[in-house]
């Protein structure tokens, strides 16, 4: 059965991409498949290279790139490799093909959809076969992979039957043109270059249509190198390393001193083989001397074309710089001896004891209430201090971990300059905005004394890192553009972070940078955990390698992350890995519940933990109300005009209370924004990405707001009590755990914590009213315990000092933006 659609000779005729799969081979793809009796003339474009073999591939390869080819007998194969999607479980979780042809998500549950296990070129894969002729229509149907429990695939980027739907999401096309018969294989005479560019042309008539790129396949990406990288001190000797696959020339300059830097010394890298034989682009110079405390930085030049971005003339800091001078460099020779190991005896919290406080370095020293200088409170220095003294607003307000805003070296212009950090200028150096003397690498001294000042304060320390983009100048673009970042076909950098240079980060050694950086900052620093900005770029796959080499590291790692980014959202993906989530529909839904515009029911899912669709375990879920993004929780939910809380109103008070009850009642791990126990307001500025002097704690305000201070200290400590056990949850609890009642108008709610008793005597009851009319919720046969109120929306109430006329009856009363909280043995 001939199911391939007709073609004209224009479309047969050119060629739609052409790539390497290795530095021998590639692959030639025709924009419709070639019907002709013979070959296509196809041919090198240029004297690079030459061709020692061309014939058609198999058609089967085409799945490879669109996902689907038609077999010889006129079925449309449909094809998904497992190895590009592990965070689903295969064989477990059933997967779907799910397109415009059978209703998409209609799709899930078909058996005719499902895919099955097979192989296709060589290797195993789940597929699914059906008749080609009601699939291959125009216009072309569109389709995609979904699973069982209707999570979407994520597409590559660089397939080529991508095409938008109405909604502007992508979709792949099922296209009658091209069905496998569009590809050709070539062999070249001579390994090619990758340091070159290569071109392939299509002669018909003796004409020569447009040249075409021939761009360097997966095999590209695929290459890595296990050699050390950087500059390694050993045994009195200092060697250079740098990874640069497509560079021409790589050389290193070094000088002694600063101010010498014009007169620096230069050397040429050579090229270093691995220990296995052949280069995997690895460069390197070898010097007999023991060069610690001395700069250096590189220069490479390469082929120019729109993949690449060499230039010459332009310093570049070396990635694996473990100190640089500012964003430009230089890097600073570290001999590792110098550099020490943290002292790691600290005991990192369990996730589910966790109560994490986020917050700037320079925004928690500037107006510390103690004696520093104005060089100290501009950083490390100046925090640790503060860290150390018993009046420490974090050691006062009782949670145990904090997590910093970026602190590795980002692309501030002097050290004064302000900001948040999530521009990175190289990912193992410290900030040198932050230190003393960062010219000669007083910033790695600084920040291990700050991690140990906080782990002496029993507090874990997390460090919010930036994989996805790169700060300016974006060093890694002059290394190797084509490598480290997202293009688009014509070498454009894609921007799906906002800030215009997506990192590839599943390109290898990419991969192993992120990994090396992240395990140098626990090895060196004794860090805790991450949070991963923007997790969604860095991808799902590439999220698990990172997760199984630092748990080698250290098991009990906290690994946190931001689950989106403007392209899309993976908290769902997430959930079979060991990552924990920033839970933004917790985050939405208390801004509007606090004002009553919002269920009891949606309350009462994410007091719960957000199970199943969000978390599958208890502290997968980070809630939290305020971040650094965007206004303060106070600014956003006053009543004020122009969000501006700065003097809140009483309502908006209440209702803070009432969102820090709900907050560190609910299961999960509670994040608090620093300073939102006194009422922070930036004024109602969105973004202070760069305003130091809006971002600065003013704590001041404790002593204006003492009572709600109070009250979030209060809440903090209860949840991290012995009688505050019910609330942290490391796995889910029994059905009968929870047992919940909502009020009149369904928005106050009730929610009983060990209401079957599976954990225990001890039983909790939180009720919650955020209306502006007092109410009562029907609680039945549970107000026969003998609940004792521990705290209201005020304060905590020390045992036998409760005010009168609250009891827990029947019909329980719940104030007007109120709540209270009980506990009861037996």
């Amino acid at each position: 059965m001939n199911t391939r659609a007709p073609f004209t000779p224009d479309q047969a005729q050119r060629i739609a991409r052409a790539w390497l799969s290795s530095t021998s081979s590639g692959i030639i793809e025709l924009d419709a498949d070639w019907a002709g009796a013979s070959l296509p003339l196809l041919a090198p474009g240029d004297k690079a290279f030459a061709f020692a073999d061309l014939r058609p591939a198999p058609p089967s390869l085409y799945a490879d790139e669109a996902a689907y080819y038609v077999d010889e007998e006129g079925q449309v194969v449909f094809v998904l490799d497992p190895a590009e999607h592990s965070w689903v479980e295969f064989g477990k979780m059933p997967v779907y093909v799910a397109g415009d042809f059978n209703g998409w998500e209609e799709a899930v549950g078909q058996a005719d959809w499902a895919l099955e296990p097979g192989e296709v070129n060589g290797r195993a894969v789940w597929r699914l076969r059906h008749p080609a002729a009601p699939l291959l229509r125009e216009p072309p149907h569109q389709f995609k992979f979904i699973t069982g429990d209707r999570r979407w695939l994520e597409l590559p980027r660089e397939a080529t039957n991508l095409v938008p739907d109405a909604k502007g999401h992508f979709n792949r096309a099922l296209l009658r043109h091209r069905t496998g018969r569009n590809l050709f294989e070539f062999i070249t005479t001579e390994p090619v270059l990758l340091n070159q560019t290569h071109t392939v042309i299509h002669v018909r008539d003796g004409r020569e249509a447009p040249k075409t790129r021939v761009r360097l396949g997966k095999f590209f990406h695929e290459l890595r190198s296990d050699l050390a990288l950087g500059a390694i001190v050993r045994r009195g000797e200092t060697t250079f390393r740098l990874f640069a696959p497509r560079a021409k020339h790589v050389r290193l300059f070094l000088c002694e001193k600063l101010e010498a830097m014009d007169a620096a010394f230069g050397y040429e890298l050579d090229r270093r083989a691995e220990p296995g034989g052949g280069w995997h682009g690895v460069w390197e110079a070898h010097l007999d001397r023991n060069l610690h405390g001395w700069y250096y930085w590189y220069t490479l030049s390469g082929p120019q074309d729109v993949f690449g971005h060499f230039q010459p003339s332009q310093r570049v800091l070396d990635p694996y710089a473990q100190a640089a001078v500012g964003r430009a460099g230089p890097g600073l020779v570290l001999d590792p001896a110098w550099v020490g190991r943290a002292d790691r005896k600290f005991a990192t919290p369990a996730w589910q004891d966790l109560v994490i406080a986020e917050a700037h370095v320079r925004d928690l020293a500037a107006h510390a209430p103690i004696d520093l200088s104005a060089e100290e409170r501009l950083g490390f220095a100046g925090l640790t201090k503060w860290v150390e003294h018993p009046d420490f607003y974090l050691k006062k307000l009782g949670v145990n971990c904090v997590e910093l805003q970026p602190v590795q070296e980002f692309d501030n212009q002097t050290r004064e300059e302000y900001q948040w950090g999530y521009m990175p200028a190289n990912w193992f150096a410290p900030a040198s905005g932050f230190a003393l003397d960062g010219a000669h690498g007083s910033q790695v001294k600084e920040l291990q004394a700050l991690v140990a000042a906080f782990h002496r304060q029993g507090m874990a320390v997390l460090l919010d890192v930036v994989y996805n983009h790169a700060g300016e100048p974006a060093h890694l673009m002059l290394v190797d553009k084509l490598y480290y970042f997202e293009l688009d076909d014509e070498g454009g950098l894609e921007n799906w972070s906002g800030v215009g240079n997506d990192l590839r980060c599943r390109s290898a050694m990419a991969k192993r940078l992120i990994i090396d950086s992240l395990v140098h900052l626990i090895e060196v620093y004794g860090v805790d955990g991450f949070r991963f900005d923007l997790a969604e770029l860095i991808g799902v796959d590439v999220l698990r390698e990172i997760e199984a080499a630092l748990k080698k590291v250290k098991p009990d790692v906290i690994l946190i992350a931001e689950p989106w980014s403007f392209r899309g959202h993976i908290a769902a993906a997430l959930r079979p890995t060991g990552y924990a989530s920033w839970n933004d529909g917790y985050r939405n839904f208390l801004r509007d519940y606090v004002h009553g515009r919002g269920a009891a029911e949606r309350l009462e899912y994410f007091m719960k933990g957000s199970p199943w669709h969000f978390a599958f375990w208890p502290a997968q879920t980070v809630n939290y109300t305020e971040s650094h993004d965007d206004r303060t929780w106070l600014d956003e939910i006053t009543e004020n005009g122009g969000h501006n809380g700065f003097q809140p109103t009483q309502n908006d008070r209440q209702r803070t209370h009432l969102m820090a009850a709900i907050l560190l009642a609910s299961v999960g791990i509670p994040l608090l924004a620093a300073g939102q126990d006194f009422l922070r307001s930036k004024h109602g500025v969105n973004n202070t990405y760069l305003r130091g002097d809006l971002n600065a704690l003013d704590y001041h305000r404790i002593a204006r707001f003492p009572a709600t201070h109070a009250y979030f200290a209060a809440w903090v400590a209860f949840r991290r009590s012995e009688r505050g056990r019910l609330l942290r949850q490391w796995s889910r609890p029994s059905e009968g755990f929870f047992q919940a009642f909502a009020g009149p108008g369904l928005a106050s709610l009730v929610l009983i914590y060990n209401a079957d008793g599976s954990q225990g005597r001890s039983r909790l009851m939180f009720a919650v009213n955020p209306t502006q009319e007092n109410t009562r919720v029907q609680i039945g046969a549970q107000a026969d315990r003998a609940w004792v109120l521990v705290a209201d929306q005020e304060c905590f109430y020390a045992p036998g000092r409760q005010p009168p006329g609250y009891a827990a009856t029947a019909d329980l009363f719940v104030p007007a933006l109120g709540c209270s909280l009980w506990v009861a043995e037996g």
